[in-house]
């Protein structure tokens, strides 16, 4: 599971963090395998801005799912500190701690700069040297020499967490193969290009100290009701978000009542859209669609919607009739 504790109209940060809270619980008692939150930054409608405290905190309220970024945005932040934070989740909380890691800012350009504390730098061009720093100082060095040399990740446990390369495009399927990390492929984005980005990875793959195989993780907005009218209802007030923001405008998660009465339903409704949205029978073919074509792995669920009751019951729904 992948969440941004989306802060739905009328509701506040608060109550988006603890709404987030109540997914990955129930995630956790339904034996799902992972749940990851992202980093955004200077956006109203997600809370999750800093993925290592609110990681600290579901690792803490949970009991046995791995916890991780989806993921911490690298060129915002230097090498040794995700290092070290990411260390001292893993001594807190042993073998359940991932770091997926971007190259996006999550962000628009003068936050972005603001993160870095000056604007050099934002088109992200050292990413591949600083994803080796990062990687070496949690103990997987990639050369005789480095950064490794004379800094350290305190504190030093005995294990490390999972690193995985996130991506959207051909480059991040490239430097996750070239580098034998696992790969997370943005399907959820609805930009195209998943399957060929994947074959992609596994064509220039090269076994790693840490992976010996490829391992594909393919996120996908699904939302699964009890009837396909139910899911198409619950979908309106994320669909009414998409095309706002594929227009250049900004809405939040309206009510369901008043994404239904909106007079750009239609509209938003007729849009090329990878989303899953129907009953138990529906996702679950479509899941299985999505596994074929692209021979992932794992497939990573995003879901959408006002209510976070109905994000669990959607969980609750695939886990029961495909889990």
């Amino acid at each position: 599971m992948l969440d941004l504790a989306i802060v739905s109209q009328g509701r506040t940060s608060a109550e988006a963090l603890a709404d987030t809270e109540t997914l990955a619980r129930r995630a956790d008692q339904l034996g799902y395998r992972r749940f990851w939150v992202a980093e955004h930054h200077n956006m109203s409608s997600v809370a999750s801005t800093s993925p290592p405290v609110l990681i600290a905190h579901l690792a803490a309220r949970t009991e046995r799912i791995r916890i991780g970024s989806g993921g911490v945005m690298l060129p915002n932040h230097p090498p040794l500190v995700v290092a070290e934070q990411f260390a001292m989740l893993e001594a807190l909380h042993p073998d359940r701690i991932d770091l997926g890691i971007g190259r996006a800012p999550g962000t628009d350009q003068r936050t972005a700069a603001a993160l870095r504390r000056s604007p050099d730098g934002l088109g992200a061009e050292d990413f591949p040297r600083h994803l080796i720093d990062l990687m070496g100082l949690l103990g997987d060095r990639r050369g005789d020499h480095g950064i490794w040399d004379h800094l350290s990740a305190t504190p030093r446990d005995e294990g490390c967490p999972q690193v995985v390369l996130l991506g959207s495009s051909d480059y991040s399927a490239q430097l996750a193969a070239i580098l034998g990390l696992p790969f997370a492929f943005a399907h959820h984005f609805d930009m195209g290009g998943t399957t060929d980005a994947v074959d992609l990875y596994r064509s220039m793959f090269e076994p790693s100290a840490v992976l010996a195989h490829p391992h594909v993780i393919v996120t996908a907005s699904v939302l699964c009701a009890d009837t396909d009218a139910q899911a198409q209802y619950l979908a309106a007030p994320g669909r009414l978000s998409m095309l706002a923001r594929r227009t250049g405008r900004f809405m939040p998660l309206v009510h369901p009542d008043e994404a239904n009465e909106h007079p750009d339903l239609p509209t938003a409704a007729q849009m090329r859209t990878e989303r899953l949205v129907s009953d138990p029978d529906g996702v679950v073919a479509g899941l299985d669609g999505l596994v074929a074509r692209t021979q992932a792995d794992e497939i990573m669920l995003s879901t959408s919607t006002y209510d976070v009751a109905d994000r669990v019951r959607s969980l609750e729904l695939i886990a029961e009739h495909w889990g």
